[in-house]
């Protein structure tokens, strides 16, 4: 074992991660991502897929949040006692 490769175990308490697991990491990230799967082309950089990854997750914050808020404005206007309050309320659980 390198010093190297020793040094970086030891200071992270993790084996190091091979260039082969991280091109495979991303294949596959690049596949969960809608933007990236629509591509024709398998040439995509790695930033490219981590940048595409970390919009999409932002844009599926916004829409929760959106719809957390969608639907805190419905709970609000319904009365707590209806059958609509209680299928709002056992969609949340």
């Amino acid at each position: 074992m390198s010093s190297r490769r020793s040094r970086s175990e030891q200071s992270s308490g993790a084996p190091r991660i091979t260039d082969d697991q991280i091109t495979d990491l991303v294949c596959k990230l690049q596949q969960l991502i809608p933007e990236l799967r629509r591509r024709r082309s398998d040439k995509v950089s790695a930033s490219k897929v981590l940048q595409e990854t970390c919009n999409y997750i932002r844009n599926l914050h916004r829409e929760v949040d959106d719809l957390s808020d969608r639907l805190s404005g419905l709970l609000a206007s319904t009365d707590t006692d209806s059958d609509q309050a209680a299928i709002i309320r056992s969609l949340l659980m």
